[in-house]
Order: C-alpha cells, then sequence, then structure tokens
C-alpha cells in the first residue's frame, strides 16, 4: 500500500504564491512518474504538471511559466510552487503518483482558493 500526503493549500489573493506538497509513504521500491492534477468546481479533473524520476517534467499550457513542479526521490515527496496565483487556479488539487509494480495512487486532495 502507498499513502499521498498532501500539504499547503489555502485561500491566497490574486497574484500571490502557495506551496503544495505531497510525501509518499507506504510499502514500495520505486516511484516512476509523480504529478499533480486538479479540478475545479464543475469541472473535470486536469493535469496540471507531472515529473518523472529522472526529473523530466510537463505542465499544462495554463500553468507553464507560472507553476514549478519539483522532485525529492530521497524524501518520496513532489512539490508544486504557484507563483501569480489567478482566480481559476481555484480548484481542489491532487497527487498521483506511478508506483512501479503496484499501479496508481492518489492523494485525498487539498483545496485552493484564489480570490480577493
Amino acid at each position: 500500500q502507498v499513502q499521498l500526503a498532501e500539504s499547503g493549500g489555502g485561500l491566497v489573493q490574486p497574484g500571490g504564491s502557495l506551496r503544495l506538497s505531497c510525501a509518499a509513504s507506504g510499502s514500495f521500491s520505486v516511484i516512476n512518474a509523480m504529478g499533480w492534477y486538479r479540478q475545479a468546481p464543475g469541472k473535470e479533473l486536469s493535469l496540471v504538471a507531472t515529473i518523472t524520476r529522472g526529473g523530466i517534467t510537463t505542465y499544462a499550457s495554463s500553468v507553464k511559466d507560472r507553476f514549478t513542479i519539483s522532485r525529492d526521490n530521497a524524501k518520496k515527496q513532489i512539490d508544486l510552487q504557484m507563483n501569480s496565483l489567478k482566480p481559476e487556479d481555484t480548484a481542489v488539487y491532487y497527487c498521483n503518483a506511478d508506483v512501479y509494480l503496484q499501479g496508481i495512487y492518489w492523494g485525498q486532495g487539498t483545496q485552493v482558493t484564489v480570490s480577493s
């Protein structure tokens, strides 16, 4: 079993910054890609950013140049630095991990609200 614990969500004004973290724990050997997804009210789940074990990153076009995903393999953790936040970034953000030989796991989600 693998558990993903997210932290760092909250309320921020437009133009502000937040940093999300996701730490993996449990019984596993290797985590392949990890990533962040989000779901805004009334919308489908969508990709925000992903990072491979080797550090290769991908971003949704809507967040590129504003968000940065990073990874610490030793800590089994990924972070998402979110800058220049906009009201349309408001969503529940979910951490995702592709665990070798075990499949895909999801965190419980953390709320990010961008509002003045």
